[in-house]
């Protein structure tokens, strides 16, 4: 790596210290220091409507304020402390191979994304180059020594690593730095037990997150000695103190699996009644569209567009964790529903693809896949690679898909060109504008499935239920009436065109 230590200052200006720490670890060039760490999107890029107007004194409106006259210790109350919520400060490493620098910048850049959402201030973020990450330290005994040196200046709490670490790697690394060490799959964890609404989706993350811990529980002093039993001559506490044996710790994780037991339980009962939903819409014939995509591609934002679902759309990461499903209408008449759901990111923990395996499998199961792409993002390659690689696991590799670049608003000329060239059928819109949700349309309703069985009938007046549920759950070719009923051309499925079967011309 090209040496970057910074010259000596010609003028009288003192050198901040953090700044020398700063140089200090950079001139000795295993480690790549970054400024603060940039999310997925930035300033520039978030809207700011006029219609908010200014936003007079919005530090003091959200601070705590005490109100003086209900204290009953204090009687006179002349100086007010105003406390504020302090967030956790972080510093972000990671360990890419030579050749993958861009990549792991990206990374890191997303990491910190994730990091901000889950509630931290990203104060600074490393990268090592090195064939393989240290099996001890993740980054090396001297690197590690080095990024302590980084979390004093800056006056980090956490370090996030940006990969899953061995429970080893993390006792060792914390040994080291001195602060709190987690790994980029803590950092999302953290985030979906915060944004997860449902009963369902709460049980699916404690799942996850009890999978991830379970093989991490640490024990200290009396958490790995033994309940007491025998003698007291021989070494036992005596009376009151024999039990069965177990360690605190071992305690602990028969506790964690019959958790697990009983979660994996209550998100099979779940199963039921989602499969008895799915099952009707099978049975009308109701084709099923699922929206899929990299997280903060815009998902929800477009299925508001598309149908008016009004779903929470925020520009933060897994704002979406339960799956939402909406009813929308074809322009000849069809009726398909559209479902919101789980975004995907790179490394998505395993826990949370098995835990999340009931939400997946609305993608597995659609007639089509809308596949959102952040147009914007610097590396959209990497976010088709990893959708397209989490539908193929959750069994949706031969389903027709859809590629539509969101957020075009944000998309220059030549960035369309270098899209256009990586999916050359992708369809461009943006769902803050408009543009390009007529043509997504136009292209859903062409990619459904058409039903299965043309039929000619002459339906009595006095079954107009079955006319309804023709155009409901069928596409109607010609309709017209006469003396006998209503005739009507129509192609529906196989369980009401059983139905129709008596009135067949």
């Amino acid at each position: 790596m090209t040496d970057t230590t910074t010259p000596p200052s010609t003028d009288e200006t003192p050198v901040d210290p953090v700044d020398r720490v700063l140089a200090r670890a950079e001139a000795r060039s295993g480690v790549r220091v970054f400024g603060a760490a940039q999310a997925l999107q930035d300033e520039a890029t978030v809207a700011r409507p006029d219609s908010d107007g200014e936003q007079w004194d919005r530090e003091e409106r959200a601070a705590l304020r005490r109100v003086p006259g209900l204290s009953t210790e204090l009687e006179d109350v002349t100086e007010v402390e105003y406390r504020q919520l302090r967030l956790e400060n972080v510093v972000l490493v990671g360990v890419h191979a030579q050749g993958d620098q861009e990549d792991a910048e990206n990374s890191l850049r997303e990491l910190a994304a994730l990091a901000e959402t889950a509630g931290a201030v990203v104060l600074d973020g490393v990268l090592q180059r090195r064939p393989h990450p240290d099996p001890a330290t993740y980054v090396g005994r001297g690197k590690a020594q080095e990024l302590k040196d980084i979390v004093a200046a800056v006056g980090a709490d956490t370090v996030i690593a940006d990969t899953e670490l061995a429970p080893s790697q993390r006792r060792a690394l914390e040994d080291v730095v001195k602060v709190k060490v987690i790994d980029r799959t803590t950092v999302i964890l953290d985030i979906f037990s915060q944004h997860a609404k449902s009963r369902e989706g709460k049980a699916q993350v404690e799942l996850a997150q009890l999978e991830y811990l379970l093989p991490r529980l640490r024990g200290w002093g009396d958490s790995m000695s033994r309940q007491a039993g025998g003698q007291v001559g021989a070494g036992g506490a005596g009376m009151g103190s024999r039990g069965p044996g177990e360690t605190k710790i071992e305690l602990d994780r028969r506790r964690i699996r019959t958790k697990m037991a009983q979660l994996r339980r209550q998100l099979r009962d779940f199963a039921p009644a989602r499969e008895a939903k799915r099952a009707e819409r099978k049975r009308n014939t109701i084709p099923s569209v699922a929206i899929a995509g990299y997280t903060n591609a815009g998902k929800s934002s477009l299925l508001n567009r598309l149908t008016s679902a009004g779903v929470l759309v925020e520009n933060a990461l897994f704002a979406t964790l339960d799956a939402t499903v909406r009813r929308s209408e074809t322009t000849d008449g069809r009726v398909y529903t559209l479902t919101d759901t789980v975004g995907f990111v790179r490394n998505l923990p395993h826990q949370l693809v098995e835990a999340f395996r009931s939400t997946l499998e609305e993608v597995g199961d659609a007639d089509v896949i809308v596949h959102i792409v952040d147009g914007s993002h610097p590396d959209p390659a990497a976010q088709l690679a990893t959708v397209r690689d989490v539908i193929g696991d959750v069994g949706g590799r031969d389903i027709p898909e859809i590629v539509v670049f969101n957020k075009s608003d944000l998309v220059d000329e030549d960035t369309r060109l270098l899209l256009r060239g990586l999916e050359p059928k992708a369809l461009f819109a943006s769902s803050r504008t408009g543009e390009g949700i007529d043509e997504l349309r136009a292209a859903i309703e062409a990619a459904l499935p058409l039903p299965a069985v043309e039929i000619d009938v002459l339906i009595p007046y006095d079954r107009g239920d079955l006319v309804s549920a023709i155009h409901e759950q069928g596409m109607i070719l010609a309709q017209g009436h006469e003396e006998g009923g209503t005739a009507v051309s129509a192609r529906v499925g196989e369980h009401l065109a059983s139905r129709l079967a008596p009135f067949v011309r």
